[in-house]
């Protein structure tokens, strides 16, 4: 049997002495320690913050290619709304060729433009003159707010927008007060007899409750985790004390009102009141009115359970419990609370979308942007990151891909929702992409057909080709004859290979034009032969296609695989003028402070020489007006007079068309994921969307200035000799200077009408 010493013996006054000694010494270091922990993350860096994307802001200026549709499709994607009593901020009216419009506070890469009312006239879809309505003064160049079109969130998803103290409506500070902490100002972090109430509670078994100051609260979001036990409920009392020690009550309410959690949005957490304001008003913060402070202020109590969308009695409850709570204090007057009580919750038709609502295009975004920051700076520094993407230009294109999906497998009795395909659209000068789709759901985040999808490129190789056949003006022209007879290729080691056109027909000697006009491949191949592989590579590079391409003969009819994003490229520097121009989607970087950080200037180099460019260009409009893509003038006028061209892969698996006005230059690919057939031509199918999605765009007609190198010869289409203008089947062609035939071929006249015509014509001219 064990016998113990009496507890007198064991608990002497010197080991209970050196117990407490050891206890106060053991809380004085856990004090220093979170002494260190409050000072260190509430004097540095106290939010990561996400990286906002923008689309392009749309300008306003005299001038300007916009009608009135388009500018109200454009209020409609920002949010804007009729104004009602109250033209304010997001707001428009329209009138007869003419629209006022209420523009918001913005900050841009060249400084915060104020809020403007403005007066836009407009005259034959353009925009004639602009005024500011308060001063009457013309307005030189006005931006609307751009869309937001996506973020690049901190590790845990948390959303804010940062507000000064001073930014804060004032009666939301006084409701803040009023409904959590009404000693706020006159206590030091703690309230004894709220904690006295909430330890009474606890210990009778009601659970650990709160009786908590907005300090606490601060600590307990910003410092601790949501666990409801007594230890953290005592740290979180003495990380108050410390807080209100080292800092003053402004700096940590205006810490509160950027941390509180506020409502989400998917994955995204919304946190303090400066995004909420958005996020549910559609309006900056400091635009709030009495009633929708105070139903912010009302749904901190529980953001999920006062959401104004899903429970709006419920928050409209909540928000005149808080309305009766500023009267009781003599915040507002009783006449205050009586209009803000029938006042209706305000809250904005459709949330500012979180989630990225054109993820193909953030895809590219994000890729430019990995080659110059670090991918945790994107995510914690708040950078502003202003974009090239066009939302009308984007919806036209989503619109014309999901249509005519179904269309076509309805048409070709192909499974239902087995095509896919990719849409990019760029400026033909500038480079700056436009749109991207990255397949038949333009929502879904995930394989990126644009960007990943490696194809063969089929017939949209051709182009080059007959790009390095015209810069040998000495061997070739326009009209040079191409052999289009039977061939058979035949390489050590491999079997022999006899390629066909796509008609199964032998079309003997043709025109170079009109050899690419009708895509013949063995006048293609034969071509190729001629010119040499290294010779098409070379090309192909100076074209801008950076990817190690294999080399084989069937490469002269696109055997290579390239994705969307790089034939686009490719007939980019085509669009130019011969100028390979990177391909962009960023146009500026703008700190959290609104500084700028990184300029995406204009890189451009001229790789392809003026002459060839305008043959190649001329012949490409010459597929479209008597070629493979002649059925493109269903859709778009043939005064816009487009350059493009067809690609058809073999056994019909994969489906292009490339092409491009005089500001615009698209790419469309129609395939299927498992490279199954898709029995649609380039022509049939990537063509039909090409067309749609242009035909809803304003687009500009491609209207190429002859250069220096180039002169306008008459050519008998029979002979490809020189002709008389006046002659029966008489073209006009371009050819570069020494390069055109100078025998003339016999004149068969037009008809005599005709003729007589011409002959006054040129009498009076």
């Amino acid at each position: 049997m064990i016998h113990l010493p009496p507890l007198r013996t064991l608990i002497t006054p010197r080991r209970l002495r050196l117990t407490l000694l050891g206890f106060l010494l053991l809380l004085a270091l856990f004090v220093l320690y979170l002494d260190h922990v409050v000072r260190d993350q509430f004097e540095g860096k106290r939010w990561a913050l996400p990286a906002r994307v923008y689309a392009r802001p749309l300008e306003l200026y005299a001038g300007a290619k916009l009608s009135p549709d388009l500018l109200q499709a454009e209020l409609a994607v920002l949010n804007y709304r009729p104004a009602g009593d109250q033209f304010e901020p997001g707001s428009y009216r329209r009138g007869v060729d003419r629209f006022d419009v209420a523009t918001r506070i913005f900050t841009f890469w060249d400084g915060p433009q104020d809020a403007l009312q403005l007066r836009v006239e407009f005259s034959a879809g353009r925009i004639v003159a602009i005024s500011d309505m308060v001063t009457s003064n013309p307005v030189t160049l006005a931006r609307l707010d751009p869309l937001r079109i996506g973020s690049i969130y901190p590790a845990h998803n948390e959303d804010r927008v940062l507000v000064k103290l001073d930014e804060v409506p004032t009666i939301l500070v006084q409701a803040l007060v009023a409904v959590e902490d009404h000693k706020f100002y006159t206590h030091h972090g703690i309230d004894p007899r709220g904690i006295a109430r909430a330890l009474k509670t606890t210990l009778s078994g009601g659970g650990i409750q709160g009786g908590s100051t907005l300090t606490q609260q601060l600590v307990k979001n910003f410092f601790l985790s949501s666990e409801r036990t007594l230890r953290r409920k005592f740290t979180e009392i003495l990380m108050a004390l410390l807080l209100e020690m080292h800092y003053d009550k402004n700096e940590i309410l205006e810490a509160y009102i950027n941390e509180i959690y506020l409502g989400q949005d998917g994955d995204r957490a919304i946190h303090g009141f400066g995004l909420a304001s958005q996020f549910y008003f559609a309006r900056p913060l400091s635009h709030l009115e009495l009633p929708q402070a105070a139903l912010l202020v009302g749904m901190v109590k529980g953001a999920s359970f006062y959401d104004p969308r899903r429970n709006p009695a419920r928050a409209l409850e909540r928000r005149n419990l808080v309305l009766s709570e500023l009267v009781r204090q003599n915040y507002i007057t009783q006449a205050q609370y009586v209009a803000a009580k029938a006042a209706p919750l305000g809250i904005a038709s459709k949330a500012p979308a979180g989630t990225a609502p054109y993820p193909a295009f953030l895809d590219l975004v994000h890729r430019q942007l990995r080659r110059d920051y670090r991918e945790q700076d994107l995510r914690s520094e708040g950078l502003n990151i202003f974009t090239t993407l066009d939302p009308q230009t984007q919806a036209q294109a989503e619109r014309a891909l999901a249509s005519r999906l179904p269309q076509l497998e309805k048409a070709r009795g192909i499974r239902a929702n087995s095509l896919q395909g990719a849409v990019i659209v760029t400026h033909t000068q500038s480079g700056e992409v436009q749109a991207v789709v990255g397949g038949r759901d333009p929502r879904f985040n995930g394989f990126n057909r644009a960007l990943d999808a490696l194809r063969p490129m089929g017939s949209l190789v051709k182009p080059a080709l007959y790009l390095t056949a015209l810069e040998r003006p000495n061997a070739y022209t326009l009209i040079t004859p191409l052999d289009d007879s039977p061939l058979v290729w035949r390489e050590r080691g491999i079997k022999d290979w006899t390629p066909s056109n796509y008609d199964k027909v032998f079309h003997g000697k043709v025109p170079l034009r009109t050899a690419l006009a009708n895509s013949y491949n063995i006048a293609a191949v034969r071509l190729g032969l001629d010119l040499g592989l290294d010779s098409i590579m070379d090309t192909l590079r100076r074209l801008g296609v950076t990817r190690e391409l294999n080399r084989y003969a069937s490469s002269f009819l696109g055997a290579n695989e390239l994705t969307p994003l790089e034939v686009t490229q490719m007939y980019q520097t085509y669009a130019s003028g011969g100028f390979q121009t990177p391909l962009r989607a960023i146009r500026e970087i703008l700190t959290s402070q609104g500084q700028p950080l990184q300029r995406y200037p204009l890189a451009v180099e001229q790789t392809v020489q003026p002459g060839p460019n305008y043959l190649i260009t001329t012949a490409l409009q010459g597929v479209v007006r008597e070629g493979t893509a002649q059925d493109l003038t269903q859709y778009v006028p043939a005064d816009l007079h487009i350059a493009g061209k067809t690609g058809t892969t073999d056994d019909l698996k994969d489906s292009w068309f490339a092409g491009f006005s005089g500001d615009r230059v698209a790419v469309v690919w129609i395939g299927t994921d498992d490279n199954h057939p898709t029995r649609v031509t380039g022509a049939s199918g990537a063509m039909t969307v090409w067309g749609e999605m242009m035909a809803k765009l304003d687009l500009e007609p491609l209207v190429i200035p002859v250069p220096e190198t180039i002169e306008l010869v008459w050519i008998d289409g029979a002979s490809g000799l020189r002709a008389d203008s006046r002659c029966q089947g008489a073209v006009e062609l371009p050819f570069i200077l020494g390069s055109a035939p100078t025998e003339s071929a016999p004149c068969v006249s037009r008809s005599p009408v005709k003729a007589i015509k011409n002959w006054f014509k040129r009498l009076f001219d």
